[in-house]
């Protein structure tokens, strides 16, 4: 993308190199294997680009191959990247997907984790229609926490723009009592929250969508997933501040071939749909449809038979 015109989504977070067995089997075995560049925020930025929208990713990656081919990969799918730095002094990070046995991540110094509050200084946030951000970056180092602090005060102080908020918790990032507090207070700044109803009862304790909106009252949009059931959405009219209206869409029956990248697919497909101005159920409607798309592939991206191939 060369215009310098603000695009209406800005993402903020790390991407690793993503190294993946090419068919659906343990790396214990895997005798070919498959390298993308996978990370949360970019994986939105990419499913909402390809969705007709124009969209930034902002992050650090080492000045390595790694750090320049994940580059060029996300930048092909039409994603602004005029405001992601290469570091010569730390690496990229790099993950391993096990099929069947999660993820391995190898990330710890890496260049996305020196992020700090000034690597957003200069950017003009506040002009976008939606910032996304996810509970993973405040768990990378305390500058990336200062970071994600920064956004969100910014972000308060705008009349236009959406803070979008992935409760995203990563077990293997910090622990449990460490992590709850945080990823609650910043839940409760946000004003769209996207957090897992098996995630929620980890970490608050919340069994069900209801207890995670009694919980978070103030986001006046939270989005409840609930995995292959469906995903619940309560609404408070931002302009009375009279809550809360709930509707549930119910998930697309897929046959799962992995499920790591479909959270980010339906907050993309959600997203996408926001912005397009879609009414509740289609907003979840189209998040469900996103994420049905990567259940069926090994990568965190995959684009539907009628979006062009990159």
């Amino acid at each position: 993308m060369t215009s310098e015109a603000v695009p209406r989504l800005i993402t903020i977070g790390e991407t690793m190199m993503m190294v993946t067995p090419a068919r659906a089997e343990s790396l214990l075995v895997a005798q070919d294997v498959r390298i993308h560049a996978g990370g949360a925020e970019s994986n939105v930025a990419c499913h909402v680009a390809h969705l007709g929208h124009t969209t930034a990713w902002v992050s650090a990656l080492g000045d390595d191959v790694l750090g320049h081919r994940i580059h060029g990969a996300i930048a092909e799918h039409g994603v602004d990247t005029r405001w992601v730095a290469f570091d010569p002094a730390s690496p990229t990070g790099v993950y391993f997907k096990d099929p069947g046995n999660g993820v391995l991540y190898y990330r710890s110094g890496s260049a996305a984790s020196r992020m700090s509050a000034a690597t957003v200084a200069d950017i003009p946030l506040e002009d976008a229609d939606v910032v996304h951000l996810s509970g993973i970056t405040p768990a990378l180092s305390a500058d990336c926490a200062a970071l994600v602090e920064a956004v969100f005060d910014r972000i308060a102080s705008s009349s236009r723009t959406t803070l979008s908020f992935d409760v995203n918790y990563r077990p293997a990032l910090w622990k449990l009592d460490a992590a709850a507090p945080v990823l609650q207070e910043l839940a409760s700044r946000a004003d769209l929250v996207f957090v897992g109803r098996d995630e929620a009862e980890t970490l608050w304790g919340c069994p069900t969508a209801a207890d995670v909106r009694q919980l978070l009252p103030e986001p006046a949009r939270l989005v409840v997933k609930d995995g292959d059931i469906g995903a619940t959405e309560f609404s408070t009219d931002v302009a009375t501040g009279v809550a809360d209206a709930s509707a549930f869409e119910p998930a697309i029956p897929t046959e799962v071939l992995e499920a790591v990248g479909a959270g980010d697919a339906f907050a993309a497909g959600y997203l996408a749909a926001l912005l397009s101005g879609a009414p509740t159920s289609e907003r979840l409607r189209a998040g469900h449809e996103r994420a049905s798309l990567v259940l069926q592939s090994t990568s965190d991206f995959i684009v539907a038979s009628t979006e062009p191939a990159i």
